[in-house]
């Protein structure tokens, strides 16, 4: 295959990287990747992304959290013959306490452990084709094209307004990434 040119559009409008993105993705040209220095509702629109997942490790990490502090509480206080004077020894109230406390700790616990399943990270290899200023305040729509289209991808990119930055690589260097 020819060697791809990578080429991402730098906007400082959220706006304009919308319809940038809409634009691209009725055009010839093959869109990547879409970086924002903060999360943007219009572009998760535009992309279709689906709904995250990461909740459902959270909601699973506390209810698992939640029965094992009361399950611990139970345990040890069956394991310990403790005179408590006629109370009940298994007391729900105060049990009430430790399963909120695991809950809070194993919730955290499926929060992170989603998060590093459904994102893919670390991923080292989008750093690739990246720009800094993406961490900022620009807006930085990743498209790839043929080394004859080069130019084409500049100048539509330039109609919306964008700045250009220019990734040169061989299609075999990102196979190697994925």
């Amino acid at each position: 295959m020819p060697p791809k040119r990578y080429i991402m559009g730098l906007f400082k409008d959220e706006d304009l990287a919308v319809s940038t993105v809409k634009a691209l993705q009725d055009s010839a040209f093959n869109l990547l990747r879409v970086h924002s220095p903060f999360p943007s509702h219009k572009l998760a629109a535009v992309l279709n992304l689906k709904k995250s997942k990461v909740g459902y490790f959270t909601l699973a990490g506390g209810i698992l959290g939640f029965f094992s502090g009361f399950g611990l509480a139970i345990y040890c206080a069956t394991q310990w013959n403790l005179i408590v004077s006629g109370k009940p020894v298994i007391a729900l109230i105060p049990f009430v306490i430790v399963g909120f406390e695991f809950t809070i700790l194993f919730a955290v616990f499926g929060n992170v452990i989603g998060l590093l399943t459904q994102t893919g990270l670390p991923d080292f290899q989008g750093l690739k084709h990246y720009d800094s200023r993406c961490s900022c305040e620009h807006f930085g729509i990743l498209a790839a094209c043929a080394e004859d289209q080069q130019e084409g991808l500049k100048n539509f990119f330039r109609k919306f307004g964008a700045e250009i930055r220019v990734f040169d690589e061989s299609l075999a260097q990102l196979n190697r990434q994925v």
